[in-house]
């Protein structure tokens, strides 16, 4: 739900009045933080969200909808660590700790870390870095918040209090979720995050719907657990909300052999593989279907921010890009987690494809209740994040950049792969023979989905579609060219495809070898059909 257009102001009791605040905005952070207080959070500092929230911004708006009835039992068993929980001592003017096994930061082997970043996003080896530097004891001589005996040592699981306070602040200026407790925990990646919501919410034997082609991993972290995946229709904008409905609506549990699915599985945003993002009409439509069923969303983002103007054609002028904060965060399609008004979705973000995969550093979004769970769960086994790569992106995106910079670093790649994207589409445009190839063009993400019409292979009704397929795969690789095969991403590996797909992406080649790896795949094509 998008917030209040105009100042409203509420009856708070018979002789007080309450005025709903605007949303956070990057221009008010600093009166935010200011108004805070010095943020002073030292080893393993537990971390007061609701502070970095602001306490009067959300105040209007109503609570979270309970999810016990869908916990699992081993969810439900997991209390947070008894060691960890005393750490909210170490903050006692005057303590002498005896207690936690932390090792003594005059045994970490590095006193200071030094890192260089381009200057100029747009000519990174022309005009210089920027050097950033953290000490080991920078905290201590107050020249930062952050330092390397604080990040180094054991932390709490939902990360350090410093650098989640700016991934609140940023999912609030992004999103606004429109309930009230909702909060923040940092992850390892999203990988993670799945499996440990499947954790969290299924049992065996239970199901997970999601898009009939599929993030693989996805459906490999879910099989050990004896977890199994429902296809969902998808078009060219993503998942079919009627689709959704139908199967809920007709589930048969001694058909099916389980429990009607409560798990809804997404990326909604320049989908792995398909390349496909849902409208926000459509979002709303598997919301309300989500609504009708009690159905609990796991929304997993990681190309959100590579959302792109629509591709124009080889000759035609591309539409301008967005030009300011604001135009570029109207121009992206709101998120699950922004029309989410029971909580009942959990927003996976990660850096992975906007900073880098090696930073290991995420975050989820979701209910106070399912935080709560969550860091619970963290606390007792990843333990949360590398405190080094905490402290690194600290230092880049609070103290350096700021939520400003971030964005503009986010508008700078969106530009960069939408050139990508452009000249994949021209390749294709060129060189792929249309009369068995056809695509849509993505509008965010890193990939291009491509159907390949097998009825026209010489062998169609002699060779299987897999046999095909793979005949092209190899054919591919003949001519020096990989793309993955479609039947790899298959939600449910016991269907088999009725069509045949190949996905291609346009982030990993040099920039100068895409047009020539299309060609290539247009000659297998080729080869493969006789044509």
């Amino acid at each position: 739900m998008a917030p209040p257009a105009a100042i409203e102001v509420l009856a708070e009791s018979d002789t007080a009045t309450f005025t709903i605040p605007d949303r956070l905005r990057i221009q008010t952070v600093a009166k935010r933080r200011a108004a805070s207080g010095k943020l002073v959070a030292g080893i393993a500092a537990p971390a007061d969200l609701e502070a970095y929230k602001g306490r009067t911004n959300h105040l209007h708006k109503s609570a979270a909808k309970r999810w016990d009835h869908r916990l699992s039992a081993e969810c439900k068993a997991r209390q947070g660590s008894r060691l960890k929980n005393a750490a909210r001592y170490l903050k006692t003017p005057g303590l002498i700790s005896l207690g936690g096994g932390l090792p003594s930061s005059e045994y970490f082997p590095v006193n200071e870390i030094d890192f260089h970043i381009p200057k100029d996003f747009s000519a990174p080896n022309a005009n210089g870095n920027a050097v950033l530097k953290a000490g080991k004891h920078d905290m201590a001589e107050e020249k930062s918040l952050y330092d390397i005996a604080t990040a180094f040592q054991y932390g709490q699981g939902h990360g350090a209090a410093q650098f989640l306070r700016w991934l609140v602040e940023h999912t609030e200026i992004v999103h606004d979720p429109p309930y009230k407790d909702w909060g923040c925990t940092m992850t390892i990646g999203s990988t993670s995050s799945f499996d440990m919501a499947l954790r969290m919410f299924a049992k065996h034997g239970d199901f997970v719907l999601t898009e009939e082609f599929t993030f693989p991993a996805a459906v490999e972290t879910a099989a050990p657990m004896g977890v199994r995946m429902v296809n969902v229709g998808i078009d060219e904008n993503g998942m079919l909300a009627t689709s959704l409905d139908e199967i809920l609506t007709n589930w048969d549990e001694k058909a099916r052999g389980g429990p009607k699915p409560f798990l809804v599985y997404t990326v909604p945003t320049g989908q792995n593989p398909t390349g496909s993002t849902q409208t926000i009409e459509r979002r709303r439509e598997v919301y309300a279907v989500a609504q009708k069923h009690d159905l609990y969303i796991l929304e997993d983002e990681p190309y959100y921010f590579l959302q792109m103007q629509p591709y124009a054609g080889p000759d035609a002028v591309d539409p301008p890009a967005p030009a300011t904060h604001d135009e570029f965060l109207k121009s992206i399609v709101p998120s699950f987690l922004s029309i989410d008004v029971d909580g009942r979705v959990m927003r996976m973000d990660s850096f992975s494809k906007v900073i880098a995969p090696g930073s290991r550093v995420g975050w989820i979004t979701a209910s106070e209740q399912i935080v709560e769970r969550y860091r619970n769960h963290s606390d007792l086994s990843t333990q949360g994040p590398s405190g080094v790569s905490q402290l690194m992106l600290f230092k880049l995106l609070d103290e350096h950049w700021g939520h400003a910079g971030y964005l503009d670093w986010l508008m700078h790649i969106r530009k960069e792969y939408t050139e990508r994207r452009n000249v994949t589409m021209d390749a294709c445009e060129k060189y792929l023979p249309k009369d068995i190839v056809s695509w849509v063009p993505p509008m965010a993400g890193m990939f291009h989905w491509m159907h390949i019409d097998h009825s026209k292979h010489p062998a169609y009704g002699k060779k299987t579609l897999l046999e095909i397929e793979d005949e092209i795969f190899m054919a591919s690789i003949d001519q020096g060219t990989l793309l993955m095969k479609g039947s790899w991403f298959c939600a449910d590996q016991e269907v088999d495809p009725s069509k045949l797909f190949f996905r291609a992406t346009y982030a990993a080649a040099e920039f100068n070898q895409i047009e020539e790896a299309i060609k290539r795949f247009g000659d297998a094509v080729r080869k493969s059909f006789g044509v």
